[in-house]
């Protein structure tokens, strides 16, 4: 495995328009990203359409793994050798309605991650999943994360059981909501000694103002590096494995006590 990686949170201003709107957005930030050595791009939760669940009536709202207008996000993923994470409602190959996280392989491949904790009235659109998805990476394994996720710590707990080295979060926190972001961040980090990475909707959203807050969070629960405002802007850290070495004892006794579903007070 490679030692450190180099990764990209996107705080991400949602463009009206839908899908076609926010790829050629999409396709700038990650190459900016790639200026900055990224091998890793993760944008906010929607971020291919925006938080707008009214518009989810509308058919052309809706990704699906074989969707041509993601064609241009595999090809910069190809060219630039990163794998994209990106936000969108999904319906996989059965008609399932999703809210996903869309991994976008330079090979060409997609691994889908599904919000498991729905929130309020994304209950009436998408159905949750059922897992905590983990990517693979340069020997790093990467957990997915959809906003609400990150508030029930079984999520993350079953990330660390699966041997997540990085929680990467994608999520709308709104204007009032920095304490809460902090908190879930960095709780989720040092309950299991794993990094968390933020990418939160930035702009105006359905919730009303951005909190901002995209970044990086420490093993130690403490922040390594945030955006600097609330609109859109790429952040970038290079996290070293051997920081998560050192906690190697606690992760492996975390793994051993994952709490079962149902523990969790919220």
């Amino acid at each position: 495995m490679t030692t450190a990686l180099t990764l990209s949170a996107i705080q991400y201003t949602a463009l009206d328009g839908g899908v076609a709107a926010n790829v050629p957005e999409h396709i700038r930030l990650i190459e900016d990203a790639a200026d900055h050595g990224a091998r890793l791009v993760v944008f906010p939760e929607l971020s291919l359409t925006g938080y707008d669940l009214d518009g989810l009536a509308d058919p052309e709202r809706w990704v699906t793994a074989a969707d041509p207008r993601l064609d241009s996000l595999r090809e910069i993923c190809r060219r630039t050798g990163i794998t994209a994470v990106v936000g969108a409602p999904f319906r996989e190959s059965d008609g399932t309605p999703r809210l996903a996280s869309l991994a976008l392989q330079p090979g060409g491949g997609l691994d889908a991650g599904f919000k498991v904790w729905l929130h309020g009235p994304e209950r009436q659109s998408f159905t949750p999943g059922d897992r905590t998805a983990v990517l693979d990476l340069d020997g790093w394994r990467i957990a997915l994360a959809i906003c609400l996720d990150t508030a029930r710590p079984v999520h993350a707990g079953e990330a660390a059981e699966a041997g997540a080295d990085i929680y990467a979060v994608s999520a709308l926190y709104a204007a009032g909501e920095a304490h809460r972001l902090a908190l879930h961040l960095g709780a989720r980090a040092m309950d299991h000694r794993m990094f968390s990475v933020l990418a939160n909707l930035g702009g105006t959203t359905e919730f009303g103002p951005s909190a901002g807050g995209s970044g990086f969070w420490g093993p130690d629960g403490l922040v390594i590096r945030q955006a600097a405002g609330t609109g859109t802007e790429v952040v970038t850290a290079t996290l070293q494995h051997g920081v998560l070495d050192r906690y190697d004892h606690e992760r492996e006794a975390g793994r051993r006590q994952v709490p079962a579903p149902g523990t969790d007070n919220g």
